[in-house]
């Protein structure tokens, strides 16, 4: 299996575009709102929390499917997975939102 076939499989690619979602709501609240804590959550952290937990079932079933099959392959889509949602948590984690 190529490397770019990965890119057919909605289970490879979705949870990177749910990571990149979540990280654009958090920047995009930032720039508008800035870094400063609020009272109450709003509707930016909801959504990145949605986000980032819908993603979750996505690299479950991923796992599960391609692991056993294609081991290298599949571990290396995880890495990019978890480096997309790292990237997304990152700045909630650096800015203290």
């Amino acid at each position: 299996m190529h490397a770019t076939s990965w890119l057919k499989r909605p289970s490879a690619f979705v949870p990177v575009i749910l990571s990149l979602a979540a990280l654009a709501v958090v920047l995009a609240h930032v720039t508008i709102d800035g870094a400063a804590r609020e009272a109450d959550e709003g509707a930016a952290a909801h959504l990145f929390q949605l986000l980032m937990v819908a993603q979750a079932p996505v690299v479950a079933f991923f796992a599960i499917k391609w692991l056993p099959k294609v081991p290298g392959q599949a571990l290396a889509v995880l890495a990019v997975q978890a480096a997309a949602a790292l990237a997304a948590l990152a700045p909630v984690y650096f800015l203290h939102l």
